[in-house]
C-alpha cells in the first residue's frame, strides 16, 4: 500500500472492513482496495454503499455463509476431471448461498437500488445445489438415494452381513465351542468377520487365521461357514466403491458443464460481500454518505476518526478548500493537531474507497489525485536519519508529486532544527505548494507561521482548544483562531513561583507579548459568540422539532378524518341500500292490498305494515344513542332545570315536574317527553361547550418482532434464517429474543444452538423455562 494512505492508517480501517466479509476473497479483495481518482467513480462506489446501508436497514443483511472459492475444482471438472465429495460439497454449498442472496433480494423486488443490476448477475443452480445435497451425506459418506444401484448394493452387502453375523451368532453361543473362545465375541479384521480363538484351541475350529494378538494367546479365526459369505461381502464393497466413483464422475461432469456460470456468480457474489462489508463498517461507525466534490473543497461536521473509540473522540468541524486553500493549525501537544490532520485525508481517502465517513449531515469531501503526508517521527539509525532529516526527506518527495489536484498533510512542519531556520524554511515550503495549486494543511508550533496566515490571503489560522483551568485538552478546532501560547499559564497552575514566571514574561519580545494578548482577546470573544451561538442553534432546533411534530399531528389528523369520512360514505351507501331494499318490500305489500279491490286491509296486515315502517326508519337513522349507564340524579326535577338529554347529547330546560317516569322538556323549540333516566342535571354554573364530531389519532407504532418461528424448516433453511433476524434485531437495540423451533426430535435445536455459538451478535442461550415454551424454544440473550 501506498506509504501516504499507511501513515493516514487506511490499512487499519480496510482491516475492519474485511472483518465484516464472510469469505476469503472478499477479505483479501477490501484489503487490495485502491482509492479512485475521479469524482463519478467515487459517487458511484458510495451510492452501491448507501444502497446496500438502506437495504440492510429495512431487510437485515443477507447472509453468505458456505461461499467458497471453487474455482479450480470447476475448472478440473470442466476438464474431465473427477471431484471428491467435499469439493461438490462446497459447489453446493456456493449455490445455496448464491440462490439465499437472489431470494434476499426479491424481499426488496419493489426497490430499484443501485445493487439491482449486480443481483441480477446472480444464476442460481437449484437442480445441481439439490442433486448434489441429496447424493452426498458428507465429505466420507455418499447418501443410498445417490443411485438406485447404491442402494441395491447396500441391501445386500447388510443382508450378506446379516448371513455372516447370524452363522458366527451360532458358533459363540454353542456350547461345544465356548471352551475354545476367548471371549464371546463378533469382530473384524481386514474387512471380514471373525471370532477371537484362544490359541491352543485354534485346530478345533475349521477357518481362516486372519490375525493374532500381541501377546499370542488369541488367535483371530473367519470360520469356513461364513467365508462364502465374507467373499460375498468383499465383491459387493468393491461394486459399492464403483459405483460410488461413478456417481461422482457423474456429479462432476454436470459441475463442469455450469462452470462458467457458477464462476460469474460467485465473484458477483464476493463483489456484494464487500460491499454490504461497507455498509456494516458504516453501520457500526454511525457513518453517512457524503456529498463528492471534485474541486478540492473539504467541508466536515461533527468529523470524528474513526479508529479512536466512540467514548473517547471528540466530533470537530473542519474546513479547507473553499475560502482558503492553507490551514495551519497551532495548538499545545497531545491537543489532537495531529488527529484533526488524520482525520482530513482519511476521511477523504474512505470517501475514494467507497467508505461511508463517520461525520455529520452536509458533509462534503473532494477527490484528489494525490493525497501526501508526512506524518510521524521517521527517524532511522540504519540511515542516518535524524528526526529533521527523515522529514525533510518525506517533504522532499511531496514537493515533486504536489500539483493542482493534490491533497498535502505536513505534521509539525519545520521542526526539529533550528526556530528561526525552521520557520523561514516552513513559510517557503508552504508557498512552492500553494504556488503548484496544491490544497494544505499542517501543524506547527512557529509563532511567524502564525503571523504569515494572518497577513497572507488564502491561508487561515486553526487552533486546537485548551482549557487553562482543567489543564486539558478539548481536542476541538476552532478555524479562524491561531493557537494561543499557554506555557506561562500552565506553569503557573502546575505551581513555577510567580517570580520566575513574571521573568519569563519579561524576556518574551514586546511584539510577541502584544501577539499573544491580542490573541487571547479574539479567543475572549470567540467563546462568547461561541457560547451565544450553541444557545441559538438549540433554540432553532427546538423549534424545528416543535414544528415537524405539529405537522406529523396535522397529517394524522388529516388522514384520520379521511379515513373516517370514507367509512362514514360507505355506511351511509348501506343504510340507503338497506331502506331502499324495505321501502321496495312494504310498496309491494301496498301494491296486494290495491288488487284486493273491494277488500279492507285486515288488522293484522296493518300492523304489519306500521311495523315495517318503523323498521325502515329504524334502520334509516345513522344516530347510535348512547347507552345511560348507572346514573342517578342528585335531586328531584323542577320546572327551570337545566338538563342533558344524554342518547342525543343535547341540552334542554325543564317545563314541568316528571310525571310517570317521563319529563317534559325544551331543546330549543321543540317540546318533546323523554324518559327520565334519559336526562343529566347540568350544573347552573356549567358552560355548555359546543360539541363536535371528534377525530380520534389511533396511530400504531411498528412493533419490533423479539420472535422467529423456525418450525417446518430444514437445518438449512433455519440458518439461513436466524442469520437475517438476528442481524434485524441487533439493529433495534433489543436484549432478548426467542427462536422457535419445535421439541421433534431435536435435530432443529441442535443445529440452531449450535449456529448461535457462531454468532457474534449473541451473548448468550438458553432452552426456555415453564411457561416460556419449555425444550420448544430458545432464549437468546443478545450482546
Amino acid at each position: 500500500m501506498n506509504k501516504n494512505y499507511r501513515a493516514l492508517e487506511l490499512d487499519k480501517i480496510l482491516d475492519l472492513v474485511a472483518g465484516e466479509t464472510t469469505c476469503d476473497d472478499a477479505a483479501e479483495a477490501v484489503r487490495s482496495i485502491e482509492p479512485v481518482k475521479t469524482a463519478s467513480e467515487a459517487r458511484m462506489l458510495l451510492e452501491e454503499t448507501d444502497a446496500a446501508f438502506v437495504l440492510m436497514a429495512k431487510f437485515g443483511g443477507p447472509s453468505f455463509r458456505d461461499l467458497k472459492n471453487v474455482s479450480n475444482p470447476l475448472r478440473r471438472a470442466q476438464a474431465g476431471g473427477s471431484l471428491g465429495m467435499r469439493e461438490l460439497l462446497d459447489v453446493a454449498g456456493t449455490l445455496r448461498s448464491i440462490r439465499s442472496l437472489q431470494s434476499w433480494h426479491d424481499k426488496s423486488a419493489g426497490m430499484k437500488t443501485a445493487l439491482s443490476d449486480r443481483f441480477d448477475l446472480l444464476t442460481p443452480n437449484k437442480y445441481l445445489e439439490e442433486k448434489i445435497f441429496t447424493s452426498i451425506v458428507s465429505e466420507e459418506e455418499m447418501a443410498d438415494a445417490a443411485s438406485p444401484a447404491l442402494a441395491s448394493i447396500r441391501r445386500k452387502i447388510r443382508g450378506a452381513s446379516a448371513r455372516a453375523r447370524d452363522q458366527l451368532d451360532k458358533l459363540v453361543r454353542s456350547p461345544a465351542h465356548q471352551k475354545h473362545l476367548q471371549e464371546s465375541i463378533i469382530t473384524q479384521r481386514g474387512g471380514r468377520y471373525v471370532v477371537p480363538v484362544k490359541a491352543e484351541f485354534r485346530g478345533e475350529v475349521p477357518g481362516l487365521v486372519h490375525d493374532t494378538s500381541s501377546s499370542g494367546a488369541t488367535v483371530f479365526i473367519e470360520p469356513m461357514s461364513v467365508v462364502e459369505a465374507n467373499n460375498e461381502i468383499r465383491v459387493l464393497q468393491s461394486e459399492e466403491l464403483e459405483e460410488i466413483n461413478r456417481i461422482l464422475r457423474e456429479l462432476s461432469a454436470e459441475a463442469g458443464e455450469f462452470a462458467d456460470g457458477i464462476i460469474h456468480s460467485y465473484k458477483c457474489a464476493v463483489e456484494l460481500n464487500v460491499i454490504f462489508a461497507k455498509a456494516q463498517t458504516g453501520y457500526r461507525m454511525k457513518a453517512m454518505t457524503p456529498k463528492v466534490r471534485e474541486d478540492g473543497v473539504t467541508e466536515l461536521h461533527a468529523a470524528r476518526h474513526p479508529l479512536i473509540h466512540k467514548d473517547k473522540v471528540v466530533p470537530t468541524d473542519i474546513s479547507l478548500g473553499r475560502s482558503f486553500d492553507t490551514l495551519i493549525i497551532t495548538g499545545p501537544n497531545t491537543g489532537g493537531k495531529t488527529v484533526a490532520l488524520k482525520t482530513v485525508g482519511l476521511l477523504s481517502l474512505m470517501a475514494m474507497c467507497g467508505l461511508m465517513i463517520p461525520a455529520g449531515d452536509g458533509s462534503e469531501v473532494s477527490v484528489f489525485g494525490h493525497i501526501l503526508a508526512d506524518i510521524g517521527d521517521e527517524q532511522s539509525i540504519e540511515q542516518s536519519l535524524s528526526t529533521f532529516s527523515a522529514h525533510m526527506t518525506n517533504i522532499i518527495g511531496i514537493l515533486k508529486a504536489a500539483d493542482e489536484k493534490s491533497l498535502v498533510l505536513l505534521d509539525e512542519l519545520g521542526a526539529g532544527t533550528d526556530p528561526v531556520e525552521g520557520a523561514a524554511l516552513a513559510e517557503a515550503i508552504i508557498e512552492e505548494l500553494r504556488g503548484k495549486g496544491a490544497k494544505l494543511a499542517c501543524t506547527t508550533h512557529y509563532a511567524e507561521l502564525k503571523a504569515y496566515a494572518l497577513q497572507t490571503p488564502g491561508v487561515e489560522n486553526g487552533s486546537c482548544e485548551f482549557d487553562v483551568e482543567s489543564l486539558r485538552p478539548t481536542y476541538r478546532l476552532l478555524i479562524g483562531v491561531p493557537g494561543k501560547s499557554n506555557a506561562f499559564a500552565i506553569s503557573k497552575r502546575l505551581g513555577l513561583e510567580d517570580r520566575i514566571v513574571d521573568r519569563a514574561g519579561e524576556l518574551v519580545s514586546r511584539e510577541s507579548s502584544e501577539f499573544e494578548k491580542v490573541i487571547g482577546r479574539l479567543e475572549e470573544d470567540r467563546r462568547k459568540l461561541q457560547d451565544e451561538l450553541e444557545l441559538a442553534k438549540k433554540a432553532a432546533s427546538r423549534a424545528r422539532d416543535s414544528i415537524r411534530e405539529a405537522e406529523a399531528k396535522q397529517f394524522e389528523a388529516g388522514v384520520q378524518a379521511k379515513r373516517e369520512l370514507e367509512q362514514a360514505r360507505k355506511e351511509a351507501a348501506d343504510i340507503v341500500a338497506r331502506t331502499r331494499r324495505q321501502a321496495d318490500a312494504l310498496l309491494n305489500e301496498l301494491d296486494e292490498a290495491r288488487r284486493q279491490k273491494n277488500k279492507a286491509l285486515s288488522a293484522e296486515q296493518k300492523a304489519r305494515l306500521r311495523s315495517g315502517m318503523r323498521d325502515m326508519e329504524s334502520s334509516a337513522d345513522p344516530v347510535h344513542r348512547r347507552e345511560s349507564g348507572d346514573y342517578t340524579l342528585p335531586r328531584d326535577l323542577m320546572p327551570g332545570d337545566n338538563v342533558l338529554i344524554f342518547d342525543l347529547d343535547k341540552k334542554a330546560t325543564v317545563l314541568e315536574a316528571p310525571r310517570d317516569g317521563q319529563v317534559l322538556v325544551q331543546a330549543g323549540i321543540i317540546k318533546t317527553r323523554v324518559e327520565l333516566s334519559n336526562l343529566r342535571l347540568l350544573d347552573e354554573k356549567q358552560k355548555e361547550k359546543p360539541r363536535g364530531r371528534s377525530v380520534t389519532k389511533n396511530v400504531s407504532a411498528p412493533q419490533a418482532s423479539t420472535s422467529l418461528d423456525l418450525r417446518g424448516m430444514s437445518s438449512d433453511e433455519a440458518l439461513m434464517e436466524v442469520d437475517s433476524f438476528l442481524d434485524r434485531v441487533s439493529r433495534m437495540s433489543l436484549a432478548q429474543v426467542t427462536i422457535i423451533h419445535g421439541k421433534g426430535t431435536g435435530v432443529l435445536r441442535a443445529a440452531v444452538q449450535k449456529h448461535l455459538r457462531r454468532c457474534p451478535q449473541v451473548k448468550s442461550f438458553r432452552l426456555g423455562a415453564f411457561g416460556e415454551g419449555e425444550n420448544g424454544v430458545t432464549i437468546v440473550e443478545l450482546k
